[in-house]
């Protein structure tokens, strides 16, 4: 029964959402569009519930810069100032809304990390996909990008062992906050967070 009361929570809050922030999402498409050019969406595979992929939406935060190689330049380089604004507001996330409508991702679980990093979590953090990935979670309302991994996803997998309606009510109501007081943006030393390499090991370049 609570996964039933959690999708239809999923369904009618995302729609509602979407409908009410339309016109800023607009906005927002334009602005990205005029600092940052087209696409305006960023689309990437991500490892949904069990792993399965899906295609995830946010709005374009990056310039494409690349060396001489045809390789990305590091994200201090291609974060813009307008990139960085709308990732400290999270308003980069709104199109994740259309994922959670089309039942890929929930309001509230794990954030779906790279598809790159499945075989290098242990068996433990690898429970994080036992429920769907969702837009904000047990572990942004604790830290977000200014704790460790490891410390990530020993809060997801307490998530998945103790998440209730409630919990997930609760997770929503402290994410607002957070998203107000700006909390947790960045790694220390990092525009976002080092690369996961696996446990105990990180590596520069997100």
């Amino acid at each position: 029964m609570k996964y039933f009361i959690k999708r239809a929570m999923d369904i009618v809050l995302s729609a509602v959402l979407l409908l009410l922030l339309s016109p800023i999402m607009i906005l927002i498409a334009l602005l990205v569009y005029i600092n940052l050019g087209s696409p305006v969406i960023f689309k990437q595979m991500r490892p949904g519930l069990h792993g399965k992929p899906f295609c995830i939406y946010k709005f374009r935060t990056m310039k494409d810069l690349r060396d001489e190689n045809c390789n990305l330049l590091p994200d201090e380089l291609r974060l813009t100032k307008f990139g960085a604004f709308l990732r400290s507001t999270s308003l980069d996330e709104l199109p994740e809304l259309i994922n959670v409508l089309k039942g890929e991702m929930s309001l509230v679980g794990p954030r779906p990390l790279l598809m790159e990093y499945l075989d290098r979590y242990t068996p433990e953090q690898a429970r994080r996909h036992e429920v769907k990935p969702g837009i904000t979670g047990w572990a942004q309302v604790n830290g977000r990008n200014a704790i460790s991994w490891e410390e990530k996803f020993k809060l997801d997998v307490w998530y998945v062992d103790n998440w209730s309606i409630w919990l997930d009510l609760k997770i929503l109501f402290i994410t607002l906050l957070k998203v107000l007081q700006r909390e947790g943006i960045r790694a220390r030393n990092h525009v976002t967070m080092p690369k996961f390499t696996g446990s105990g090991t990180v590596n520069d370049g997100f």
